[in-house]
């Protein structure tokens, strides 16, 4: 499913202040006299308030591994940190020094570690001019191993990072993280801009990698730009442009995943009924990307087909015989046409890239018959379907959907990694997200990434995050969602604390009253709450029992003010290590729904949400049976069925709803509220008339 079109624009998430992107400092490491050393360092400010603010800092090793690092800068406007993760940071004065954690020291070739801090500022808060790191000024540059002083530094990045034939497991380690350029290349139309992105361009890479990505996963979608049997012939402007972007990533220092991508349901999936002239043509197609791309980096890894599927076969035996054909011929193809790719990583998908025992095991056995070294198993992970795109009252992180992401993890890495297999997960995220970010709770899907990082790298998996540009804007290179894209990233090194919620809901009247969340510590100390640079009093504005976090009648008191509708106050708990939990405080009111008439094809109906959201909506008929499509729940999918939009004050009921209702039948709708509120409401389809009402 991932990859398909989506037809909804980008959210483009406009921070306070600017965003300060020092995509290109390099800093020379302090190794021994020979050494290749270089890094990148990316400062982001990722959040700004008056008189604070959240820092990002990304530092990559471009030359040879280094232990121990000591990144400082001088802050030019008196700014100052107050609070940091993933490293130890102190100050003299405006003399900053970051020294690492103990567990994030060693910087692999190519590797990034980062940390984050709390910050305060008055007046201005701009980037720092210059950085050293282990001692040495940022120069711009690598020093290449040399006994000459006077050697000129490299700007390229270096060769010690090639995969090495036998060495898969190492080289996948490196990819670590990675990210999807999707719905662009892999496109189904004319060119690239087919389904809404556009044009990709080398900045768009390059600010991709200041990210902290270290490979990237180029999906390509061959078959409308393939001539007819028998020569199969792929255009040659199509070619040369998909290998001027996979040019480009290389020169970045990725790795780079090609592959073939749609081309799997538009017809390699006929292979059942046409199977001659789908193998012929698929061979046809890799012989010619092997030949194009046999001398490029070995850091280049081809992947022979994304989401394997077949219509119309006799079932599980013929399906896997099938893919075993297709994944065995792509090996022996990519293997003959010599160069580079005599030993190239080559990526083999399970059925469906997915992680079902079965499947698993069906591609084992391929693995064991090939006897390949240099070979990579891919599956891809999308969540516990109800969480994924909220349906079936799905919509928390809990033990099913954790239990869910265990199962999968674990059965790859017992079948591979425990052999020395690598396993790359090639696509990550969740279902929802193909449609908008918002269709999931933010909290939960923080909690959910936060996991899935923590439990891939535990597995030693290697991660690719699916970016159909609803993350990382194509032009603005910036992140839509900064809170979301800082718990990723660091996911990649460390844990972080979270809670039962992300908000604390308080009626708009009556006397307040003192509420508890339930923390998930995940192996981190609470070291705090704080509201902006101000920190709260334990034991007077909150207490701490266990894992039970209390704010107290007075201190939310004192946060709701006036108690307007929404968000009064936004608390971060801080821990010992990973991002801040954020809290909302929020004054609500239970909401208020009005009657009204529509179509099935354009169903709105009035609503007050007075400062609640929308978690889910239940339908059910009369006799208690359920209504409306996928009737084996009563929960409908979000934003499939229903979708509530909080500036124009509605909720519409979507026509795929009302294409399933029984006409002239009431169908009694139950909305339930993040608060915990609870509101009915009825509808009645008539032909194409929709009547809503209170009662």
């Amino acid at each position: 499913m991932a990859g398909r079109p989506t037809f909804r624009g980008r959210l483009a998430v406009a921070i306070g202040a600017a965003v300060a992107l020092l995509a290109g400092l390099v800093a020379v490491l302090s190794t021994n006299a020979y050494a290749a050393a270089g890094c990148r360092v990316t400062y982001r400010v990722t959040s700004q308030w008056p008189g604070g603010f959240t820092g990002d800092v990304a530092v990559t090793n471009l030359g040879d591994p280094v232990t121990g690092w000591t990144l400082q800068w001088t802050f030019g406007a008196g700014q100052s940190v107050t609070q940091a993760w993933n490293a130890t940071v102190t100050a003299s004065g405006a003399q900053v020094t970051a020294v690492n954690a103990g567990y994030n020291g060693s910087i692999a070739t190519n590797a990034t570690v980062s940390f984050g801090f709390n910050g305060s500022w008055t007046g201005s808060n701009p980037v720092p001019a210059s950085f050293t790191l282990n001692g040495t000024t940022c120069t711009g540059g690598v020093t290449s191993p040399s006994a000459s002083p006077s050697a000129s530094p490299s700007t390229s990045p270096s060769a010690s990072t090639s995969p090495q034939p036998g060495n898969a497991m190492a080289a996948v380690a490196a990819m670590q993280p990675g990210w999807n350029l999707g719905n662009s290349l892999d496109a189904t139309g004319a060119d690239e801009t087919s389904w809404g992105n556009p044009r990709v361009t080398a900045a768009l890479l390059d600010n991709i990698r200041a990210q902290g990505f270290n490979s990237i996963r180029i999906p390509v979608t061959w078959g409308q730009h393939m001539g007819s049997a028998p020569g199969y012939t792929v255009d040659a402007a199509w070619l040369a442009r998909v290998k001027e972007v996979v040019d480009w990533a290389l020169a970045d220092g990725f790795y780079v995943v090609l592959n073939v991508h749609h081309d799997s349901w538009q017809w390699i999936n006929t292979m059942p009924s046409d199977r001659t002239n789908v193998q012929n043509r698929y061979n046809a197609l890799w012989t010619q990307l092997a030949a194009a791309f046999r001398t490029s980096s070995p850091k280049l890894v081809l992947e022979s087909v994304n989401e394997p599927q077949f219509t119309g076969s006799s079932g599980d035996a013929q399906n896997a015989e099938l893919l075993a054909a297709l994944n065995t011929e792509f090996r022996r193809i990519v293997r003959a046409s010599g160069g580079n790719n005599a030993t190239r990583l080559l990526v083999l998908p399970t059925l469906h890239t997915s992680a079902d025992q079965a499947r698993v095991d069906e591609l084992t056995a391929t693995f064991n018959q090939l006897g390949d070294p240099n070979l990579i198993a891919t599956v891809h992970f999308y969540g516990y379907w109800p969480f994924s795109v909220n349906i079936a009252g799905g919509t928390r992180f809990d033990s099913a959907v954790e239990q869910d992401l265990v199962g999968q993890f674990d059965r790859v890495a017992n079948a591979f990694v425990s052999r020395g297999i690598p396993v790359i997960i090639g696509e990550y995220g969740l279902l929802g997200f193909d449609r908008h970010t918002g269709t999931i709770e933010q909290g939960e899907k923080l909690k959910f990434f936060e996991y899935l990082g923590y439990y891939a790298r535990s597995k030693k998996l290697t991660t690719m995050l699916w970016d159909n540009g609803q993350h990382f804007g194509r032009t603005s290179f910036a992140w839509s969602d900064p809170e979301l894209f800082a718990q990723i990233r660091s996911s990649w090194t460390t844990r972080s604390g979270t809670a039962s919620a992300d908000f604390v809901y308080v009626p708009k009247s009556g006397a307040v009253a003192a509420q508890t969340l339930t923390l998930n510590l995940n192996g981190t100390t609470l070291q705090g709450l704080r509201q902006g640079s101000t920190d709260l009093v334990r034991g007077t504005d909150y207490t701490v029992s266990g894992n039970q976090l209390t704010l107290t009648a007075s201190a939310l008191t004192r946060l709701v003010g006036s108690r307007s509708y929404g968000v009064n106050a936004t608390l971060q708990a801080r821990f010992s290590a990973g991002v801040p939990w954020r809290i909302n405080i929020i004054t609500y009111d239970p909401p208020l729904l009005s009657a009204a008439t529509g179509t099935t094809a354009a169903f709105t109906l009035p609503a007050q949400f007075r400062g609640d959201q929308l978690a889910t909506m239940e339908a059910k008929y009369a006799d208690g049976s359920n209504a409306g499509p996928q009737n084996w729940t009563s929960f409908k999918e979000f934003d499939v069925t229903f979708a509530p939009d909080y500036t124009a004050g509605t909720i519409t009921l979507r026509p795929a709803f009302f294409a399933e209702v029984n006409d002239n039948a009431k169908v009694t709708l139950t909305l339930h509220f993040w608060s915990g509120t609870k509101v009915t409401y009825f509808v009645t389809r008539s032909g194409s008339t929709v009547t809503g009402s209170l009662s």
